[in-house]
């Protein structure tokens, strides 16, 4: 594999612009920079396709972002890499189609993959299926928060990589199960993007959903003096202890973390519902 170049670390004139709109204009350009590094390293096996939701789904990506990545935030939730049935359909982070459509409020038309395989085809937010991890995600955040306005004025959320990996066979290849080389040629330029949106940010916490996550931040974040770093157990199914209870659990870890009283906002998801 192509070995990926050393991200740079942003100019003043990249972070200090405060303003909403140059906010949610950043985190896309920097996501962008980011698939360019990431698209120059040769996959190979398990790998056999490589699916670009930001290209493909480059309209409800847009669309989440400038919605909801619009200004410096407390809280970073963050995930491992798009799964086939979620962002991998629609360009959302945990996209269960059914929540990024509704409370979400997600719109846009999705294209096709460039190399799409025939058992893991792309519906786009039309998609009937559920995307478990993601309707157990957003379905506690909404009972947290009521409203995605109240959710998101402390918190954003991002996945560490953009792209999702397919198999031959069509079993999706997480980045932990990538090829030794791949792996760490995707790590170097990943680690580096987190840091920058970090910064950008200005997050004062990373909750890494699932111990993956967990860990890359630590190291991409291992020079930040500013932001903790901690996780919530991961909602997917694989996970047999997920599927006893999920919601209450990751709220319990929350709250041991401090963070409920930091993502649930004081008076203000009734005046937010817009």
């Amino acid at each position: 594999p192509m070995a990926a170049r050393a991200w740079g670390h942003p100019s003043s004139e990249d972070v200090d612009d405060d303003s909403e709109g140059a906010i949610s204009q950043q985190v896309l350009a920097l996501e962008q920079r980011q698939c360019a590094e990431l698209l120059e390293i040769q996959f190979g096996p398990p790998v056999a396709h490589v699916y670009n939701p930001l290209q493909y789904a480059a309209r409800p990506h847009q669309c989440f972002v400038h919605k909801y990545g619009n200004g410096t935030k407390r809280v970073l939730f963050l995930g491992m890499n798009p799964g086939p049935f979620g962002m991998a359909q629609n360009g959302v982070p945990f996209g269960d189609a059914e929540a990024a459509r509704g409370w979400l409020g997600i719109t846009g038309a999705v294209e096709r993959p460039a190399s799409e395989h025939p058992k893991r085809p792309v519906v786009g937010l039309a998609l009937e299926r559920r995307e478990v991890s993601g309707s157990r995600f957003w379905g506690l955040m909404e009972e947290l928060c009521s409203s995605p306005q109240a959710f998101f004025l402390s918190c954003y959320v991002h996945n560490y990589c953009p792209l999702c990996f397919i198999a031959e066979s069509g079993r999706n290849v997480t980045p932990p199960t990538l090829a030794r080389a791949d792996r760490a040629a995707l790590e170097r330029v990943c680690d580096g993007c987190l840091e920058q949106l970090v910064r950008l940010l200005r997050v004062e916490w990373v909750v890494g959903v699932g111990k993956y996550a967990e860990g890359r931040a630590r190291r991409a974040l291992r020079a930040n003096q500013d932001t903790s770093v901690c996780s919530i157990m991961h909602p997917s199914p694989i996970n047999p202890q997920a599927n006893r209870g999920w919601a209450g659990q990751a709220k319990a870890q929350l709250a041991a973390l401090g963070l409920l009283e930091v993502i649930q906002p004081k008076n203000t998801s009734k005046h937010l519902q817009s």
